[in-house]
Order: structure tokens, then sequence, then C-alpha cells
């Protein structure tokens, strides 16, 4: 498939809703707001005042980008191949992981993230929680042992599973890192393409000096040409993710997400 195409205008008509896939739910997820934030800033004082800070700079952005109210299920992709030893090694992962966290206190109430890491598999979700959250990502990548490859496909799927058994009724949110291109460039595309029929946003978060050619590619990919909607979105943060800034950082994670939603909607992915 050529990749080379300039993304459509935002003008360009939606797909038909597609056809149900195996094991989806009977109907689309539905788009839930509320009053205000999932989990209130009185919780997170009192259960993780560590996030406080965090969780403030992301309430800030989610208000920028029309997200205020918006409900959905954040999941956490973390890359394991052996180019990301040193990320692990400096907190840049752990950092990323309570930037996501605090982030998720917004859009849902349950204080928990799921994590699926991967490299040449994925592995068993985990969790991180308002509980339970310092030297987590750290203490979960150890008991994992050697290091792989960095397999795309495996990690959504694992996402995708986990999203269908778990039985939610919102839209899922998925920050994807990783610090390279995928084992299977096209594999991966056909993964984003096919799950571009569920209620699931990708936001890819590269980390390092990688080209990051397969993800740059990715976000120009047209829609509804290639798939139903555009269900991606993609930055860098960088040689040294922990220097990005908490404001930039959210803004970037925040910006393709209400796009989608707005897309999703009209193309019957979501209600």
């Amino acid at each position: 498939m050529v990749f080379g195409w300039i993304r459509r205008l935002r003008q360009t008509p939606a797909a038909p809703a597609a056809p149900q896939m195996p094991g989806q739910p009977a109907q689309p997820a539905t788009v839930r707001t509320g009053s205000g934030s999932a989990v209130s800033l009185d919780k997170i004082e009192r259960t993780a005042p560590g996030l406080v800070s965090l969780y403030k700079a992301a309430g800030v952005s989610l208000d920028k980008h029309r997200l205020a109210g918006v409900r959905a299920a954040v999941y956490l992709v973390l890359d394991r191949s052996g180019s990301m030893a040193g990320f692990y090694r400096d907190g840049s992962v752990q950092s990323l992981a309570e930037r996501v966290l605090a982030a998720a206190a917004h859009f849902d109430d349950d204080g928990v993230v799921p994590v699926v890491f991967f490299d040449t598999k994925a592995y068993q979700v985990e969790e991180i929680s308002l509980s339970d959250y310092q030297g987590r990502i750290a203490e979960l990548h150890a008991k994992l042992g050697r290091m792989g490859t960095t397999n795309y496909v495996a990690a959504m799927e694992a996402v995708i599973r986990h999203y269908k058994a778990c039985g939610a009724t919102d839209p899922a949110y998925v920050v994807f890192q990783t610090d390279g291109s995928p084992d299977s460039p096209k594999a991966a595309e056909k993964a984003i393409c096919k799950a571009a029929k569920l209620p699931i946003f990708w936001q890819f978060v590269g980390f390092g000096r990688d080209r990051f050619q397969f993800l740059h590619r990715l976000d120009d990919l047209p829609a509804p040409q290639y798939r139903v909607v555009d269900n991606a979105g993609f930055f860098e943060a960088g040689a040294n993710p922990k220097r990005m800034s908490n404001e930039k950082l959210y803004d970037q994670l925040m910006i393709e997400f209400p796009e989608w939603l707005q897309s999703a909607r009209a193309a019957g992915v979501l209600r």
C-alpha cells in the first residue's frame, strides 16, 4: 500500500458505518459526558497527592481541547524492545505512566489504567492505579525478563481483547509508547485499518531519535479510503521525554482525540 498520501481535509465525508466485527459489542460505544472530571481533585489529594500538579495540568489541556467531562477507558501500551532499556533506567517510562494516570482520572472514575507491555510478544495486562503507581513500572518491567523486538500487532490485539472482554461502554483511548518502527509495518498498517471499526483511538508517542517513518506515514493514511475513520495520532517526545513539559505533553496527547470522537460518531463507530 502506498503511504505517502496527503491527509484529506477534515471536511471529507465520513464513510458509512462498518459491519460489526466478530466479538464487537452489539451497539457502538457511547460517548458520555459528565459535569466535570471523573475523579475529583479532593480524591486525588487524598489518594495520590503526588499526582495533584499533573492532574491540574491535564485538566487545563482537556478544557482547551473540548474534552472536559468526556468519559473514556484509558489504556497505556509500553514498548520494551531492547533499545528501550535506557528509558526504563532513567525513569522516562515511569514519568509517562504517571502523567497518563493523572489524565485518566479526568476520563474514568475507577482510578486504574490497564498497562500492556510488549516486545516480540504482548504480556499479560497489568495495572497502575491512584493507590499503586510509584515505582510500579520498574517493578512490572523487571518481572518480564529479557527484552525483545517491536511487535505492534501483538500489543494492539492485547488491548482489543481486554477492551472487548471488560464490557466497557465508553470508547477506549490508548496511549501507545514506542521508540521505533514495528517488526512488520504491513501487518501493523492492516491492524490499524481493521481496528478503525472499533471504538478505540490510538495515540502513539515516540521516544528517542528514530525517524519514525512508519508512524509519520500512518498519520497521513487517508480515511475513508483505507480505514473507516482516522483512528490514530502521533507525536515525538524526543530523546529525553522526561524534559517535555506537562503542558506540551498533554496538549499533544489531546489534539487528535476530539477530532476522532467527532468523525467516529459520524461513521457510526460511536453514538
